[in-house]
């Protein structure tokens, strides 16, 4: 069995090129009341091969291939539009740091506001 790598780059190539689409990231949009919205997809592909052979004073020659890949799809959002306004929707919690020091600016907002009113009462 001779295993020709260029061959099988192709295939997996074209397979690419055929699933990994704008639509694939860019869902169908849709309309929700007065929203636009928009999937938003994270993809992921992975794919590999291996192949090899081998003598054996037992068994004789011996030859084996194989190759597989994958495809994954991840909803992450939505863009939503209203009028002139445009914004993204993330359907992940955000669970990490990054997280969190994203909200730091509303809570020294909110300490200052707090500490504001108790100087003025």
């Amino acid at each position: 069995m001779e295993m020709n790598f260029e061959t099988l780059l192709e295939r997996l190539t074209d397979f690419i090129q055929k699933e990994v689409k704008t639509e694939t990231v860019m869902g169908e949009p849709f309309k929700l009341g007065e929203f636009d919205c928009v999937p938003v997809m994270r993809v992921g592909i992975g794919f590999g091969s291996g192949g090899g052979h081998g003598d054996s004073t037992k068994t004789g020659k011996g030859e084996g291939g194989g190759a597989g890949g994958g495809i994954g799809i991840d909803p992450i959002g939505f863009l939503v539009t209203k009028g002139d306004e445009i914004s993204f929707i993330n359907t992940h919690q955000k669970k990490s740091i990054a997280g969190i020091f994203e909200k730091v600016p509303d809570l020294i907002e909110k300490l200052t506001n707090k500490k504001k009113e108790k100087e003025t009462a």
